[in-house]
């Protein structure tokens, strides 16, 4: 019995032994063929046809069924114009494999290498009349003649593979991407269209090929085969959301609302997508648009639907932004959205969440219907909230902090600013807060301790905080330097101030006094340009368009011209309806001044007025 086991287990031992050897022979092998064949392709790629057509007839010796090795043995001997070898080659397999259809278009080939066009042609026919009921072998015989471009006969097999498989739409995909790359547009999208109907799924990929591929008319085209298709299946949501989608692509999006209202009652849906194309129609200024869509939200869904409160507060704050974008809103279009506000926050109280609209509505209060108080009031109840989100209570601290600046009370601001800066150190909200601590400062005369805040905030993760930190620190150090007193930078300061505080008449009369005492300063400049954005603050658009552009002509040279260049740019592309001007004078800033800050933000708003691409706003970076 011990004998019996010990020649037993020997004889395992010896088993698993031989296997892996066999094991490691084959690997050996394996390796040694992979390195051979990067070799080959090595040869291929560098023109040395002859070694490649060697070393490729070795691999495929051994491997008769890869067809990698057979077509790229069948290259290199066309490559050597050895036409006879490639036959050879090409026939004696076609004895083994009498249906692989592929390989008659592999003959036609070395025929058409030949110069026997009308015999190659033959070739290429009988393989599409041997086509078999089979699917596989269809697509396959169409991808040949993909690769040699023949793209009429790949036309062909899918058309005849249709009719063997009876199915008109199998191949629509296929067909499509060929008429593509044919440039046949109608033929184009007539497939593409049949291969969505027939796979939903293949949706988004053809939205992709039309964005690619389509242009200037061809959407017209799209369009009609649309509208012909729902003439003919009005209940197919699937080509009203294509329709939609190519209302967005146009950017008219006035008429995609119609397409997704449609849909969206029709499918009882929730509102998500009329809602998304809100928010698009929004960011693309489109506010008539914008508002509707959000109209029909409002007004369709249940006010206990999710997407009805955000609908709710879109509205409003597109609301606010269509009559603000305008350069001669009234008094009184601001006085009925107030209401709206106050209409809102009486529906759905005054809440943490109701939070965004309480701090719009105090801004509106403030800046627009000249009723600090107000304001003030709303703000302070809302930092009180428990519960509130800190960066929303940080946001109205801050704002707060200015309105108390706007209304005198400066240890008030200063309060507020330096609560968030505390607990914002080392946020964007801190370094926001700390800039509006160092200019209060600038505001009252402590110009040391401003310009040290400044230079620290000049490495500002925010490009607007740390570009006009920049700004104001030289410009102190311009003025302080000029003069054994700082009266006339102080008064100039308080001027400031008092811009910020609406105070026109005031502020004019100080620069009158500058003017009187101070005749030979260099801030006259400086004088022209707060003028300049003071008048766009009062909405004398031209008034303010003809200062800038005093500043940038008289003062070519001061610190203030960059910024003059910019905002007049802005005035043109804004309010003054006048693109070309804005682009020209955005072009002039980033050639003239291409070390200010301002120059990388003028060059991306000439591209986009120039239509180069679409960007967001680049002064929000």
């Amino acid at each position: 019995m011990i004998y019996y086991t010990l020649v037993y287990g020997n004889l395992i031992d010896m088993k698993k032994a031989l296997v892996l050897s066999v094991l490691f022979l084959f690997g050996f092998l394996s390796s040694l063929d992979g390195q051979t064949s990067k070799l080959a392709m090595q040869y291929f790629e560098t023109g040395e046809y002859e070694k490649a057509a060697q070393l490729y007839k070795e691999l495929y010796a051994k491997d008769r069924r890869s067809t990698f090795y057979f077509d790229k043995y069948v290259e290199s001997l066309l490559a050597l114009d050895d036409f006879a070898g490639a036959e050879k080659i090409v026939a004696s397999r076609l004895r083994k494999e009498p249906d692989n259809l592929n390989l008659l278009v592999t003959q036609g080939k070395i025929l058409e290498a030949q110069y026997n066009e009308e015999d190659a042609e033959k070739t290429y026919q009988t393989a599409i009349k041997r086509l078999p009921a089979d699917r596989l072998s269809i697509v396959k015989l169409g991808n040949e003649f993909v690769k040699l471009n023949k793209f009429e006969l790949a036309i062909k097999t899918y058309e005849k593979g249709a009719k063997l498989l009876k199915d008109d739409i199998v191949f629509s995909y296929n067909l499509g991407d060929l008429y593509r790359r044919m440039h046949d547009v109608p033929k184009m999208i007539h497939h593409f269209l049949n291969a969505v109907e027939n796979q939903a799924a293949r949706t988004d990929n053809v939205k992709l090929l039309m964005q690619r591929y389509l242009g200037g008319e061809d959407w017209d085209e799209l369009q009609s085969h649309l509208y012909e298709r729902l003439q003919t299946h009005p209940d197919n949501g699937l080509y009203t959301e294509l329709l939609a989608w190519v209302f967005i692509q146009r950017k008219d999006f006035r008429n995609a609302l119609r397409q997704l209202t449609a849909l969206d009652r029709r499918n009882s849906e929730n509102g998500s997508r009329v809602y998304d194309l809100g928010r698009m129609a929004e960011n693309a200024k489109d506010y008539g648009a914008a508002i509707k869509a959000y109209e029909y939200l409002v007004t369709s869904k249940d006010p206990a639907s999710p997407i009805y409160l955000d609908a709710k507060k879109d509205l409003l704050n597109t609301k606010r932004t269509q009559i603000t974008s305008k350069a001669d809103y009234t008094r009184a279009e601001m006085q009925s959205l107030r209401d709206e506000y106050l209409a809102f926050l009486e529906e759905f109280g005054r809440t943490k969440s109701t939070g965004n609209i309480m701090l719009d509505l105090a801004k509106l209060e403030a800046l627009h219907l000249d009723d600090l108080a107000s304001a003030i009031t709303l703000l302070e109840e809302l930092v009180d909230y428990p519960g509130l989100n800190k960066y929303l209570r940080a946001n109205a601290k801050i704002t707060l902090g200015d309105y108390y600046l706007m209304k005198g009370e400066r240890w008030d601001a200063t309060l507020y600013y330096s609560q968030v800066d505390k607990e914002f150190k080392d946020d964007l909200l801190g370094q926001t807060a700390r800039f509006r601590n160092a200019k209060l400062s600038y505001f009252t005369g402590d110009f040391q301790w401003a310009q040290t805040q400044f230079d620290v905030l000049k490495a500002s993760t925010s490009k607007l905080i740390a570009n006009d930190a920049l700004d104001l620190s030289i410009f102190i150090m311009d003025n302080l330097g000029l003069d054994t007193s700082a009266t006339a930078l102080e008064m100039y300061a308080q001027s400031e101030l008092l811009v910020f505080q609406n105070k026109f008449d005031d502020a004019s009369l100080m620069w009158e006094q500058i003017a009187d005492r101070f005749p030979d300063h260099s801030l006259y400049d400086d004088i022209l340009y707060i003028k300049a954005q003071m008048l766009t603050n009062q909405r004398k658009y031209q008034e303010a368009a003809d200062l800038f552009q005093q500043v940038v002509e008289d003062y070519p040279e001061d610190i203030r011209a960059d910024n003059a260049l910019f905002n007049l740019a802005e005035l043109h592309e804004k309010y003054l309806e006048d693109t070309d001007a804005a682009a020209s004078l955005y072009e002039r800033l980033f050639l003239e001044f291409s070390g200010s800050t301002l120059a990388v933000v003028a060059r991306k708003r000439f591209r986009a007025l120039r239509g180069d691409f679409d960007v967001e706003d680049p002064a929000q970076e």
